[in-house]
């Protein structure tokens, strides 16, 4: 993989965790995650709109497109609603599950190449996860939530690469954020809060960033197989700790130093591995 293609993976995976830190303060503040989802769509949906919906809008006849935008607007919802009811540090461990998802799914599905070093160099990244997190043994219904995000998450990444070549990203990106508006509509629309000024600016940092992150997610699949981009959306984690650091003064310890470095160190080298 190039570094162009690294540092795109980089750029997109901070840009992801921004608008979940935006939703989280939404959550906070009692607002549904349906509704934090669903405004996540329509606010990215306008955004793009004047740019890509005249080469978006001819796909939607399209099936695949329908399930890409389906896992995608899953796999949100469940993540805000487990941000909400399950701690953090629980939440990440279950959602990361995502890239061993994908990273499957795509040498499967796909027919992509897995090789054994590759393979685990991965799984070298998720104990790093483990290591950061360290989720305790207590379940609770979020962790079910915060798995089935994880779950849809990969699929949706896989998704992605499938179709890649269908359309330019900018479309792709319109698409699938137009699906997501439409299919969360009956839920989110009967959820709208009394907008302030703080509720309405951070609404739309959430799915600003988010729009941004996965749109420019769809470039790097142009570019790379998913099964090397896999590794990298550990990338995720690292933004998600700053982000933690910056907004909720969480900084961290030594043992989540030490994952951090163990998932930067394994997704890199499994993006430059040849075998």
């Amino acid at each position: 993989m190039s570094l162009r293609a690294a540092l795109i993976m980089f750029v997109a995976m901070s840009l992801i965790p921004a608008g979940d830190a935006s939703g989280k303060l939404l959550t906070a503040q009692g607002i549904s995650p349906v509704f934090v989802s669903w405004s996540r769509f329509v606010v990215g949906v306008i955004l793009v709109a004047p740019f890509f919906a005249k080469a978006g809008i001819v796909l939607l006849g399209n099936w695949r497109i329908w399930l890409r935008g389906a896992l995608l607007a899953g796999g949100i919802t469940a993540l805000q609603t487990a941000l909400k009811t399950a701690p953090l540090a629980d939440v990440f461990a279950a959602f990361f599950i995502g890239p061993i998802v994908s990273y499957v799914l795509a040498g499967v599905l796909l027919g992509e190449r897995m090789t054994p070093l590759r393979s685990v160099l991965v799984a070298l990244g998720f104990v790093g996860v483990l290591m950061v997190v360290r989720p305790g043994l207590d379940w609770n219904p979020g962790l079910g939530f915060a798995l089935l995000a994880g779950l849809f998450y990969g699929a949706f990444l896989t998704a992605s690469r499938w179709l890649s070549e269908m359309a330019s990203p900018g479309a792709l990106a319109f698409t699938q954020l137009g699906v997501g508006a439409v299919l969360l509509l009956p839920f989110g629309a009967t959820q709208i809060p009394t907008l302030s000024l703080e509720i309405a600016g951070l609404t739309f940092t959430s799915a600003a960033c988010s729009m941004l992150g996965n749109l420019i997610l769809l470039y790097a699949y142009r570019i790379a197989p998913a099964t090397e981009l896999a590794p990298l959306v550990y990338f995720q984690l690292f933004a998600a700790v700053l982000l933690g650091w910056v907004i909720f003064a969480d900084w961290p310890d030594a043992i989540t130093w030490a994952g951090m470095a163990l998932i930067l160190g394994a997704g890199i080298a499994a993006a430059r591995s040849r075998s």
